[in-house]
């Protein structure tokens, strides 16, 4: 399968002003998407996140968007973990209850950690600002506390969680 050579639209990364088509990564072998898309169901499945999808698609663009819900209590299977290491570039949409979702954080610090292996991470910040998210404040310190004090979670993945939220808070969306 052949990659498109760039995705129109959306800038290269760092970029100031002029807006830049981004080039795509080389493909990754077994890859059958080239954007893995991280979101909270209930906050935003049926409306921005649907919508990048279908523009998405109709780009050209082969896009991995989980229609699953998990439940309470399950974990992120190896086919997700994986499609996430298989994409080109990640796009988790920020949204007001995503730090509340263990699944969204585990998305986000398994893409923090395929980064470090050249893949790209645009954020999109929906109605979150990006400090909230690089510094943890606002609802996204709310939610940390409430994984941490519920003990869904033990300290080291707290910790990534907050190292994976400043790093991709603090690039431009």
């Amino acid at each position: 399968m052949e990659a498109p050579a760039s995705i129109s639209g959306i800038g290269e990364a760092g970029s100031s002003g002029n807006q830049k088509p981004m080039q795509m990564p080389e493909t990754v072998e077994g890859c059958d998407h080239e954007v893995f898309l991280s979101f909270r169901g209930p906050d935003t499945r049926t409306g921005i996140t649907d919508h990048l999808y279908c523009r998405l698609k109709e780009a050209g663009v082969r896009t991995y968007c989980d229609n699953e819900e998990l439940r309470i209590g399950e974990e992120i299977g190896p086919d997700l973990l994986g499609a996430i290491e298989q994409s080109k570039i990640s796009i988790p949409i920020f949204s007001k209850g995503y730090a509340s979702s263990k699944w969204c954080l585990n998305e986000l610090a398994h893409m923090v950690d395929c980064r470090r292996n050249g893949q790209i991470i645009i954020p999109l910040f929906y109605y979150v600002e990006p400090s909230k998210v690089r510094y943890q404040t606002g609802g996204y310190g709310e939610a940390l506390l409430v994984h941490k004090d519920k003990k869904r979670v033990d300290n080291a993945t707290i910790r990534k969680w907050r190292a994976a939220l400043k790093e991709v808070g603090g690039l431009k969306g």
